[in-house]
C-alpha cells in the first residue's frame, strides 16, 4: 500500500511540474514573439548559449525559454538571469515556503510589520469584523469607524491577484451583506496620491512596484522596480490593462520606454501626451528606505514584491505585499540580471 501511495504521489508531482512548465514556457514563447517583432530574431549563437546555460547552471533545458526572452530583448546573453519557472519551482518554495503566504493575510502581516501609519482600518476575518488590535466589532460600530474620517474606503479580499477583488465604497452605497459574500479581507483608506501620479491617470491610484531581496548575510536591497498605472475608466490598476514604465533604482527616474500588458513597448503613452522619459518619482529615496526597513522585519521571506505609492503629503504608503511567486520576468527582461550573486542558481535539485 505504501508503494502505491508513493507511486501515486510521484505521478501527481510529475504531472503538476509538467503543467507548470508548459504554462510558463507557453507564456515565455508568447513574449518572445512580441520581443522579436520589435528587436529582431534571437541569434542562433545566443539561443545556443541559453540552452547550455540552462542545462549547466539550472540542470534542465526546460528553463531556457525565459532566457531566450531576456536575451532577445538585450540582444545578448548575460550570466545571472533567473528564469521565472526556476524561480517559481525552486526559489519560492525554498527561500519563502509557507511563510510567503502571510503576505496575503493583511490582519497578520500588518501586525508583524508594525506600521505606524498603515492604510488598514478594519478586517473581516472568518465572519468576524475586527479593528487593528483584533477587537470584535458590531456591524454598526464597523460602519462608524470606516466612515467617521473617510468619505471613501477600499475593500480588498484576501489573496486578490492582478487587480481583481478590489471594491470601493462610500457611506451611502456600503452594504454589509456584500462584504459577507465577498469573504475575508481588509478595509483600507482610499489614498489621495501625489499629483505626480495623477498626471498619468487621475481616476485611480497608481502603484510603484519594488522588488527587494535578503541575501545570505542578511543584507536587504531593492533589486528592481517599475511604475504602473491604469487606463481609461479603470478605477484601479488592472493586470491586463496596466501600463508599466521601468524605474532607475539608483535615481528614481523613469525609463524612456513604457510597456503594454503583453510587453509591447512604446515611447508615447496611448492616453495622454506626457513626456515621461527621465521624470523623477517623488520621495523615491524614502520609498527605498521604507521597503528595506520593513523587509528587515520579515527576513525569512527572502524576496518580496512591494506595491507602494506616495500620497499628497509625500508619505510612502504600502498598498500590498507579494510574498509568493511575485512576477520577476518583466524586471529581468528590462533591467536584469536583477538577482545576480544571490546564489539562487544553487537551489537546483
Amino acid at each position: 500500500m505504501k508503494d502505491i501511495k508513493n507511486i501515486a504521489k510521484d505521478v501527481i508531482n510529475k504531472t503538476t511540474s509538467y503543467v507548470y512548465h508548459y504554462e510558463q514556457n507557453k507564456e515565455a514563447y508568447k513574449t518572445l514573439k512580441i520581443v522579436e517583432a520589435e528587436k529582431g530574431k534571437l541569434k542562433p549563437n545566443i539561443r545556443k548559449l541559453c540552452n547550455e546555460y540552462s542545462q549547466d547552471v539550472f540542470g534542465k533545458k526546460i528553463y531556457a525559454p525565459w532566457l531566450y526572452v531576456f536575451s532577445a530583448y538585450a540582444n545578448e546573453f548575460k550570466e545571472g538571469w533567473i528564469p521565472d519557472n526556476f524561480y517559481g519551482e525552486r526559489v519560492v518554495p525554498i527561500l519563502k515556503g509557507e511563510y510567503g503566504k502571510i503576505c496575503d493575510r493583511n490582519a497578520i502581516i500588518n501586525k508583524i510589520l508594525d506600521q505606524s501609519d498603515s492604510l488598514n482600518i478594519c478586517y473581516f476575518i472568518n465572519h468576524l469584523f475586527l479593528n487593528p488590535i483584533y477587537e470584535i466589532l458590531t456591524e454598526e460600530k464597523l460602519k462608524d469607524i470606516l466612515f467617521s474620517e473617510n468619505e471613501k474606503i477600499v475593500y480588498k479580499i484576501e489573496s486578490s491577484l492582478q487587480g481583481k477583488g478590489v471594491y470601493f465604497f462610500n457611506k451611502n452605497n456600503f452594504d454589509i451583506n456584500i462584504i459577507k459574500k465577498l469573504g475575508n479581507g481588509v478595509f483600507q483608506k482610499y489614498i489621495e496620491q501625489h499629483t505626480f501620479f495623477s498626471q498619468f491617470h487621475d481616476a485611480s491610484v497608481a502603484t510603484i512596484r519594488l522588488t527587494s531581496a535578503c541575501d545570505d548575510e542578511g543584507n536587504f536591497d531593492v533589486k528592481a522596480g517599475y511604475f504602473r498605472f491604469a487606463r481609461g475608466n479603470d478605477t484601479h490598476v488592472m493586470h491586463d490593462r496596466q501600463m508599466r514604465i521601468p524605474i532607475d533604482i539608483k535615481t528614481g527616474k523613469l525609463s524612456d520606454t513604457a510597456f503594454f500588458p503583453e510587453c509591447q513597448s512604446t515611447n508615447h503613452l496611448p492616453d495622454n501626451n506626457i513626456v515621461f522619459a527621465g521624470k523623477e518619482l517623488p520621495s523615491f529615496s524614502d520609498c527605498l528606505a521604507v521597503v528595506k526597513k520593513l523587509h528587515s522585519r520579515i527576513p525569512f521571506i527572502r524576496c518580496i514584491g512591494w506595491d507602494i505609492i506616495v500620497d499628497k503629503s509625500n508619505k510612502v504608503k504600502i498598498i500590498e505585499l507579494n510574498g509568493g511567486h511575485n512576477a520577476i520576468s518583466f524586471n529581468q527582461m528590462v533591467q536584469g540580471p536583477c538577482f545576480k550573486n544571490l546564489n539562487w542558481e544553487k537551489l537546483k535539485k
